[in-house]
């Protein structure tokens, strides 16, 4: 493929999957740290080549032969970490922006003269964390039911999606393109968790109940 290049070089400088994935998760962090200080175009760049690195390292994996249940496991949960980064950063930048409003009533009257009004902001930072909890429940869910012995890879708006939608957002680097993809992200996250769940019940319907998570 396209990235084949890009993988006989990374293992002939000896690197391993699990290094390429642990950089895709660093580079979910700093995106975060970029988000927090309003450097979405940054943060959309850093975003994007960590979702290189989600790719790679998988590719890496089996171009050396060594894929192991460690490494999905891995792979799973640093990923879990870059996504709650960059949205916690997005939170962050939000409420910061909020606290500013509050103790400079100058900097509040020139945002309410374009339209910015508080309640935008507090909307935005509500957003951004539904988005997380969205995000996080998509994973559970399909986790849970992995858990229990069932395949659960219904649901359309996964990883990819999201951040693809966060990196679109990042680089158009404005408060209501931002705003409008963390609710579609929220919303969107939400419907495959309640897609997963209404799955797992149809495949579980008379088997009773077994312990609580």
């Amino acid at each position: 493929g396209a990235l084949s290049p890009v993988v006989g070089g990374l293992a002939s400088l000896g690197l391993k999957a699990d290094h390429v994935t642990w950089l895709g998760m660093l580079l979910g962090v700093a995106a975060g740290v970029a988000f927090f200080f309003r450097r979405s175009r940054t943060a959309a760049v850093l975003l994007a080549l960590g979702g290189v690195c989600d790719i790679l390292d998988g590719e890496l994996a089996r171009r050396s032969g060594v894929t192991s249940r460690f490494g999905a496991f891995l792979d799973s949960t640093l990923d879990r970490f870059s996504e709650a980064a960059a949205l916690i950063g997005i939170a962050g930048f939000g409420a910061r922006n909020l606290l500013a409003l509050a103790v400079d009533p100058e900097l509040a009257a020139q945002q309410i003269a374009i339209g910015l009004y508080p309640i935008a902001w507090e909307a935005f930072v509500l957003f951004a964390l539904l988005a997380l909890v969205g995000s996080f429940m998509v994973s559970y869910t399909r986790a849970r039911a992995e858990g229990l012995g069932l395949e659960c890879r219904v649901g359309w708006f996964e990883r990819p999606e999201r951040l693809v939608l966060l990196i679109a957002a990042g680089a158009l680097h404005e408060f209501r393109a931002m705003a409008v993809a963390l609710l579609l992200l929220a919303v969107l996250s939400t419907v495959t968790a309640v897609q997963r769940v209404v799955h797992v019940w149809k495949h579980t319907r008379g088997a009773g109940r077994d312990g609580a998570a």
